[in-house]
């Protein structure tokens, strides 16, 4: 079930909706297809405060109108007052926590953790994640601290190496990038600009839709 939702996997805050209003923009890649919702509120003139909060209650509700599970970025105290479905952590992020609170701390609900490589992906089964975020899979303006670009060769790195979790690609991942992603192994692609800063993000969900349904007419 956690594979099917990570099949497209939406990272946005404020500062990714090119001055658009991000309920505006999240409803609209619902009706495009996305199954995975995760709020990350982060950059330049990001909400802070009662406004940061605020609008992780309009997004959660947009995602349990549409059924998908809502994900909070790096914040666990947000996490917990927006009762949201997880949290997802990156490795500076996690490095804060002792595996054991993070796991205390999300019980019952998904904890996703970034990993760059092998190592760190398995270190973050070891921490009890449900799912790992892997990139940069490509180049990525978004995330300006962004690591060195991995490529979709690390999934397949990761999965030769017996990682068996749900493994999801981030980082430029466009839909003519995404069936790379896919085939190395990944169970979905995580999107933040390609369809947040798209004209018509319905649109652009149905693109990254498609690259599932050309996969599976190939056989």
């Amino acid at each position: 079930m956690l594979r099917a939702a990570l099949h497209l996997y939406l990272v946005m805050g404020s500062p990714n909706c090119g001055g658009r209003c991000p309920a505006a923009v999240l409803d609209e890649a619902i009706r495009g297809g996305i199954t995975m919702f995760q709020y990350r509120e982060k950059g330049p003139h990001a909400r802070e405060g009662i406004a940061r909060t605020e609008l992780g209650r309009e997004l959660r509700e947009c995602c349990r109108r549409a059924g998908i599970p809502f994900i909070v970025n790096d914040d666990i105290r947000l996490a917990l007052e927006l009762e949201a479905d997880g949290l997802h952590v990156g490795q500076e992020d996690q490095a804060q926590q002792s595996a054991a609170e993070l796991r205390r701390l999300t019980r019952g609900r998904i904890l996703g953790i970034s990993a760059h490589n092998v190592a760190e992906a398995r270190e973050a089964v070891r921490q009890g994640a449900d799912y790992i975020g892997v990139g940069p899979m490509y180049a990525t303006a978004t995330k300006p601290d962004a690591r060195r670009v991995q490529g979709p060769g690390v999934i397949a790195e990761m999965r030769s190496a017996g990682i068996s979790l749900p493994l999801v690609g981030i980082g430029g991942i466009t839909p003519a990038g995404a069936r790379a992603v896919l085939e190395a192994g990944a169970d979905g692609v995580a999107v933040i600009s390609a369809i947040s800063q798209a004209p018509d993000a319905v649109r652009a969900a149905e693109l990254f839709q498609q690259v599932y349904k050309n996969r599976e007419f190939a056989g």
